[in-house]
């Protein structure tokens, strides 16, 4: 995918979203984020979209705080969701996805928050949905490239990173898409964990349909509510998932 792929992909997400919020029970729990309501995840998505846009069009040389940003006083309805999204799609169209800029990740230009974004909106739509329980549909291939984009950023974040290693030095876990093909593998070492060539026996993989491992990785799913395959150390797997919070 590519910036302005991810931009239509945004646009599509918004408006999946917004339609959903319309008529949610706002006091509904978000099993995904449980310490959330529907109406605190709106909240954090349209914020988090406001507080791209600001970042992309200033080209932040640095991270800009979101402290100011609390909208306590303003409308958390599908308008507001829908408004914050399209000034988030129409700064990123006309931006340079390949100029130079802060990000948290690993790709510090433009084109890290068009992939971020959609990625952001697409699983918190899913939340969303879950909370709500409207049926619910995922592109595997945003999906394949969401799990491609969770693991590269995560090792950004130090606390994550090193919550992952634990006491589990030099042990090696494979994520593996059988549709649409892809595999990563992670290797846990003494300052976090990094990615690597794929090749070697795994202490333990993980293997099902994109959505259902991305599922799994971004805890959004239940091991036992996807239909993933695993192989190996299954304590292993476990003790990632749990040590890998990213919401």
């Amino acid at each position: 995918m590519n910036h302005q792929e991810y931009c239509d992909g945004i646009t599509i997400e918004v408006d999946r979203f917004a339609h959903v919020y319309a008529s949610a029970d706002r006091s509904a729990r978000v099993p995904s984020c449980p310490d959330w309501s529907v109406l605190d995840l709106a909240r954090h998505l349209g914020t988090i979209h406001r507080w791209a846009t600001r970042l992309v069009a200033e080209r932040a040389p640095a991270r800009i705080s979101r402290t100011h940003m609390l909208f306590d006083d303003v409308v958390v309805d599908a308008q507001w969701i829908r408004e914050g999204g399209e000034d988030l799609v129409e700064v990123l169209r006309a931006a340079d996805p390949d100029e130079s800029m802060w990000a948290w990740g690993v790709d510090q230009h433009v084109r890290f928050w068009s992939r971020r974004q959609l990625h952001e909106t697409f699983v918190h739509r899913l939340d969303l949905e879950r909370a709500t329980r409207t049926p619910s549909s995922v592109d595997q291939y945003v999906a394949l490239d969401a799990i491609d984009e969770f693991l590269s950023n995560l090792v950004c974040d130090t606390d994550i990173a090193l919550a992952a290693r634990g006491g589990r030095d030099s042990e090696f876990l494979r994520f593996r898409s059988i549709r649409p093909e892809g595999q990563w593998s992670v290797r846990l070492h003494e300052s976090g964990y990094e990615l690597i060539d794929p090749g070697g026996e795994p202490d333990v993989e993980l293997s099902g349909t994109s959505g259902d491992v991305m599922n799994v990785l971004l805890r959004r799913r239940e091991l036992a509510e996807v239909a993933v395959a695993i192989s190996g150390d299954r304590s292993l797997l476990q003790y990632w998932i749990s040590h890998t919070a990213f919401e």
